[in-house]
């Protein structure tokens, strides 16, 4: 029996797999940018991947032809512009969307609304087009939004599958356990904490009390934890001081995520990764939980678990934020002409 918080086994250079399925070909949208750059080196550097897909609205073919020379066997394609958009998806398994602008100081995730929910539904149109059975992980922000529009995008071309369509909120995983093996001097490749709710501020909620291996804090270190990986993202935007957003750890954590659902596809038992999905869980329509991940995706929703007081608020309070980015986001894919 999988544990329910089960940490998915991850090496980043994938160097001794050797399953006879691994001929993925996957599409990274938004290749050429800050986030797309390393997330492609290190999807190349994975032998999961037979084919890699880069596209972007310019440089996509000096990114790919740098790659292409790297000793590992995925082969790297580079497409630009929209009239290359069907030759860069189709085929495609999976399809990673990091594309959009980064946050700058001052800037909440919501203020990148009007551009990245644009280019997203822009893109999602066209994945429901030219690879409309692919896995759609979407990394660009606010992911609370343009999730609800890849999804109303999909429903209007009638190829929606809600266990295909994730919101990629790995980072917050990445973070909390980094930020509580610092705490508890601990090795942080052996610390898992769920992370739930949505990927802004005070909708990202780490479940200490389920962390594995079991870990207790004072009240006050808790609040100011939880505070600490809700605000990681605005702690990366000011010391990179107007240069971007968190690029090297979302490249990173967008790998791991692809990695383990291309494991799941692979058939691979008891992979278990949080994202922002289609949800009964909670009266939001959408909401991140931990996912045991199959070959098609979702294969069984794991739910928030038995939660402290403390996470029991999080949660209520989390609650009219991210109903308002779902509404926000379902509301501009509705309008779209």
């Amino acid at each position: 029996m999988f544990s329910r918080v089960a940490r998915p086994a991850f090496n980043i250079t994938r160097s001794l797999s050797t399953s006879s399925q691994n001929n993925a070909k996957v599409a990274v949208l938004g290749a050429a940018g800050g986030i797309g750059q390393p997330l492609s080196l290190l999807l190349k550097n994975s032998p999961l991947v037979s084919q890699l897909s880069l596209y972007d609205i310019a440089h996509t073919p000096g990114v790919a032809a740098d790659l292409s020379h790297i000793e590992t066997r995925a082969h790297v394609t580079g497409h630009i512009g929209a009239d290359q958009l069907e030759a860069a998806l189709k085929g495609c398994e999976i399809v990673v969307i990091p594309a959009g602008v980064p946050r700058k100081p001052g800037m909440t995730r919501d203020d990148l609304f009007n551009t990245n929910a644009t280019i997203v539904a822009t893109l999602a149109d066209a994945c429901a087009r030219f690879c409309p059975e692919a896995m759609i992980c979407v990394i660009a922000n606010p992911v609370n939004s343009t999730i609800p529009i890849t999804a109303e995008v999909l429903k209007k071309h009638g190829v929606y599958n809600p266990n295909r369509v994730f919101g990629v909120t790995t980072l917050d995983i990445v973070r909390a356990n980094t930020f509580v093996a610092e705490l508890k001097g601990l090795d942080p490749a052996r610390v898992n904490v769920p992370v739930v709710g949505g990927h802004a501020g005070k909708t990202i909620i780490p479940l200490i009390s389920q962390c594995t291996p079991k870990v207790e804090f004072p009240e006050d270190t808790l609040t100011a934890l939880t505070g600490r990986i809700q605000e990681a993202g605005t702690e990366v935007v000011k010391a990179k001081a107007g240069a971007g957003s968190a690029t090297l750890s979302m490249a990173y954590a967008g790998a791991r995520f692809t990695f383990s659902l291309l494991d799941a596809m692979n058939g691979k038992e008891g992979v278990v990764e949080c994202a922002f999905v289609r949800s009964e869980e909670t009266d939001c329509k959408y909401f991140s939980t931990p996912l045991l991940l199959g070959k098609n995706g979702i294969e069984k929703n794991l739910g928030l678990g038995k939660l402290s007081a403390f996470e029991e608020k999080l949660v209520a309070e989390a609650a009219g934020e991210l109903k308002g980015s779902i509404k926000k986001g379902e509301d501009f894919a509705q309008n779209m002409k």
